[in-house]
Formats: structure tokens, sequence, C-alpha cells
């Protein structure tokens, strides 16, 4: 009679036995007792502000290794992830280069050498056939599947250099002069 007047909330016929049982037994109390073992849900405080710390230091983590590090459930970890914290994966934006102090600092230094050596010699710019820089360096190969990272909505993308180099990076200067002063 109850199911047919709760219909999908009244307890089952097995449920009511069981608690039935349990209150003949002694039981006075209807909250839940303490079970050993996980918890039903690992989605609490503490976990998100460890998946938040985790994701700040680093942006680069997947998914499989955030659960792995926190000891959560995968789909723990997406759900904190994604609609907690409402973070999503985002693939860094391609820049034509990306320079640091160093190699902005030379080029400086070579330019103002050139112009200097304008000044100093009427006859350097007309001496000049052609000139061009390029960086010799080695590659290492970047997939964007690496190179994506956790990043907030409201975040602008990342930048990403288009040729992602190891250290080795060289700027050379190519210049070719004629041998005669006039032209």
């Amino acid at each position: 009679m109850l199911q047919k007047a709760f219909e999908e909330s009244a307890l089952s016929k097995t449920r009511a036995y069981e608690w039935y049982k349990d209150f003949k037994n002694g039981r006075t109390a209807v909250d839940d007792l303490p079970r050993s073992g996980r918890q039903s849900t690992a989605n609490t405080e503490e976990n998100v502000e460890k998946v938040k710390d985790t994701l700040l230091k680093n942006r680069h983590t997947s998914l499989r290794e955030l659960a792995s590090e926190l000891n959560i459930a995968y789909g723990t970890a997406q759900h904190i992830v994604v609609d907690t914290l409402g973070m999503r994966r985002v693939a860094a934006r391609l820049v034509p280069k990306a320079l640091n102090f160093v190699q902005k600092h030379h080029r400086k230094t070579v330019a103002e050498d050139l112009i200097s050596e304008a000044k100093n010699d009427p006859t350097f710019m007309k001496r000049i056939i052609t000139g061009d820089e390029t960086w010799v360096y080695e590659y290492d190969v970047e997939t964007s599947q690496k190179s994506s990272e956790w990043g907030l909505k409201d975040e602008p993308k990342p930048k990403k250099p288009r040729q992602s180099c190891s250290k080795v990076k060289i700027l050379l200067n190519f210049f070719r002069f004629s041998r005669c002063s006039a032209f």
C-alpha cells in the first residue's frame, strides 16, 4: 500500500523488513550508521582544495595523473575540475616566436652595431647585396595535446611558440657584401 501511495519515495518490502529487524534488535537511531571503507563521494571541500592547488602548480597535469596523485576516482577528479572549479582543457595559441630577455638584448645590440656602421661608413648600405636573419636550433617535438593545459573559462589562452625549440638556440645574421666600393 505504501509503494502504491508514495511510488519511488517509499521503502521496498525488503528494506522495510531489514529496518524492522534492526529496531527489534535494539537500534534506536534512524540516521545512517558509520561504515568502514571508502566514502561514498570524494567530492569534499578538502579534495576540491587539493585539486585546485595541484592544478595551480602544474596546469599540464592530466585527469588520470591528478586522480592517481590525490587517490580519488577519475570521475570524481573530472567532476571537481570541470563542474566545481569550472575549468576546461585549453590548447595553447600559436605565436610566431617567443624571445627571452637575453635574445631580445642580443638582437638590439646587433641592430645598434649595424646602425653605427652605416653612420660611420657612407658606402656601407650600398655594399650590401642581401641580408637575412634566422634562428638555428634543435627541435623538441611537442604535440598540441601535450601543450594543452587547464584554464578557467574567462582566462586568455596560453601562448606557445610555433616551433618548440631546445635550449640550443643561436641567432644567425647573414649579410653578403660586394667587394667593389661603388655601385
